[in-house]
Formats: structure tokens, C-alpha cells, sequence
């Protein structure tokens, strides 16, 4: 019962405080993934969908790939990238200023930002990631809460425990957005053949990524 009450609260908190009106698809060459972005992310938001209109992402790759835990693009190096070559230092734009809060959590299919070793946790201006994660027992959870000193709230543990992620990862980078449709894509990635710098052995792009525009509903004249 406690459980379930838990649940049905993580669903109401997601409806609420993570709008989902803003729909990308990334196309690969491995498959499609469907990414929502979150309206109490706006700086994020705004920055993906500008990289997204500006054609930013074609053709980059998913250059860092680890089986439960992520796997990550947008390195405008990868473009032109040779083979085996160090990927992840790449840069376009600006820094985001971070937008980390509790209800966008490393869930697994979550849609985060990565960042360099900066003070204020601001984001990369250009590279993503995406959680595959894993499921965490409950004295796991404990655990990991002593050694990162951070509390997890209850729908965040519920989560964990059925749907997994990395919680971790928890209170230092921005999630903004989350995988609606295509994490078996996301599982098929992480799970290529990589060599020691986490790097796929084959080359895994990013064909195009663009902003899904909304249907328009039909107008239907008459009398009534």
C-alpha cells in the first residue's frame, strides 16, 4: 500500500512539475529516441531546442557509451572525428547556468547535461546524456546516501528501486527532460563494444535531432 501510494505521488509530481511540452526526436543510426524537454528547465530547454533549429547536433556522435549507467553526444569534435580518437572536450556556445531541483531526478531515461569540474555546476553548452542506469536495493540507497551525504526524497528511492537510474549523479548535474519513446535504443547503444576511453568501437550518429511541432486540431464548420 505504502508503495503504491509513492508511486502514484511520483506521478503527480512528474504532471506537475515536469510539463512536457516540448518534444525532440533523435534520429540515429541505430534507431529513434524520443526526448520530452521540462518546462521548469527553461534555460536548458531553450539552449537544446536552439542547437536542435540550428542543426547543431547532425552528425555528432554518441562518443561515450557505459552499459548502467549513460551514454552521451553533442561533442561538436565528433563530427569529423578519426577512429579511436579522444572525444569529450568539445565545446559550443556558452555555459548553462545550472537549473538543479528535486523533482527532475537521474531516473533511468532521464536527459541531462553534462559539465566540467566548475564551482557553479553550470552545464556544458552543447553535450547531453542520457541515464540507462540501474535498479538500486534499498540498503544500496542507504548506503550511497551516507557516502554522497545526500537525503533522497521518498519518490526518488521508489523510483530507483523499480525503474532504476544513477542517483549519484543527484544534486550535481541539470536534468531537463526525459526519454518518452526509444529507451531500447538507448539500452542497444549502451551495450556496444567501447574501448578503454568508453568510446564506441563503431561509430554511432547522430543523423538529425529536431523539434517536434505540435498537430494542429481540426476545425470542423457546421451548425450545432
Amino acid at each position: 500500500m505504502k508503495k503504491t501510494l509513492l508511486t502514484i505521488l511520483s506521478i503527480l509530481i512528474a504532471l506537475i512539475c515536469n510539463a512536457q511540452t516540448t518534444k525532440v526526436l533523435i534520429t540515429t543510426d541505430s534507431g529513434n529516441i524520443l526526448v520530452a524537454l521540462y518546462d521548469n528547465t527553461p534555460k536548458h530547454r531553450d539552449n537544446f531546442i536552439k542547437l536542435a533549429n540550428e542543426h547543431f547536433f547532425d552528425s555528432t556522435l554518441f562518443h561515450r557509451i557505459i552499459p548502467s549507467f549513460v551514454i552521451q553526444g553533442g561533442d561538436p569534435d565528433s563530427k569529423h572525428a578519426k577512429p579511436g580518437q579522444a572525444l569529450g572536450e568539445g565545446e559550443y556556445g556558452s555555459r548553462v547556468p545550472a537549473e538543479i531541483n528535486d523533482s527532475d531526478f537521474h531516473k533511468r531515461g532521464a536527459l541531462g547535461m553534462a559539465r566540467d569540474n566548475n564551482p557553479d555546476k553550470a552545464s556544458s553548452g552543447c553535450q547531453f546524456y542520457i541515464v540507462v542506469g540501474k535498479k538500486w536495493s534499498d540498503p544500496d540507497l542507504v548506503k550511497m546516501e551516507v557516502r554522497t551525504a545526500r537525503k533522497l526524497l521518498p519518490y526518488q528511492k521508489e523510483a530507483y528501486e523499480t525503474i532504476g537510474g544513477t542517483p549519484h549523479l543527484d544534486g550535481g548535474y541539470t536534468v531537463f527532460g526525459e526519454v518518452l519513446e526509444g529507451m531500447d535504443v538507448v539500452d542497444k547503444i549502451a551495450k556496444m563494444p567501447r574501448n578503454k576511453m568508453d568510446r564506441p568501437d563503431t561509430d554511432i550518429k547522430m543523423i538529425k535531432v529536431r523539434v517536434m511541432q505540435p498537430k494542429k486540431k481540426k476545425r470542423f464548420l457546421g451548425i450545432f
